[in-house]
């Protein structure tokens, strides 16, 4: 259910493009549809993921910038700019603590070597990398239609095949830890 409700603005924009044809009223639609998600999670939490907090800053200011001046080019950068900033900070946490990003995020649950953990975490960062250079190129090489596809489709499928190669990774060491 929360991945559901994590997708939901991406969802209900990728909706009103396909029933509108009209990416400016899809993105007008987007940042209400952000605002409220980021909304509930705080009345709900009393918290918000920063993950959401960055979402929505980037959804009004190019979204904004796609509504004032009519032109779809700047929110086709948002999910570009979203990847490239989770890689530099997936970088940047090798070099900050002892331990980095995916360590943080997983190390209570699973055990493995230093080695792994940096594999896994620059695996990360090169994963938000293509994903952000692979979003440019269909954005700016093909029609706004088969974007709106990709941004929903193409990033999620591409996200959850990585996962997946990611658990085949882990479960390699973790077999070999046994």
């Amino acid at each position: 259910m929360k991945i559901l409700f994590d997708f939901l603005p991406i969802i209900i924009f990728f909706a009103v493009y396909k029933y509108t044809g009209d990416l400016i009223m899809a993105t007008a639609v987007l940042i209400p549809a952000t605002i409220i998600q980021v909304g509930y999670n705080w009345i709900k939490h009393k918290t918000v993921e920063k993950m959401h907090l960055v979402s929505l800053v980037l959804v009004i200011l190019l979204g904004g910038a796609t509504i004032l001046f009519g032109n779809g080019d700047f929110i086709k950068w948002k999910p570009t700019i979203v990847n490239w900033l989770f890689a530099v900070v997936f970088f940047g946490s090798q070099f900050i603590g002892q331990k980095n990003i995916m360590q943080r995020m997983m190390g209570e649950k699973i055990q493995l070597p230093f080695k792994v953990w940096r594999t896994l975490n620059l695996a990360w960062v090169g994963f938000f990398l293509v994903s952000g250079t692979l979003n440019l190129y269909v954005a700016f090489q093909f029609s706004e239609e088969i974007w709106v596809n990709f941004k929903l489709f193409g990033l999620l499928g591409l996200t959850f095949v990585f996962v997946i190669i990611q658990g085949i990774y882990l479960s390699s060491h973790i077999q070999n830890k046994d």
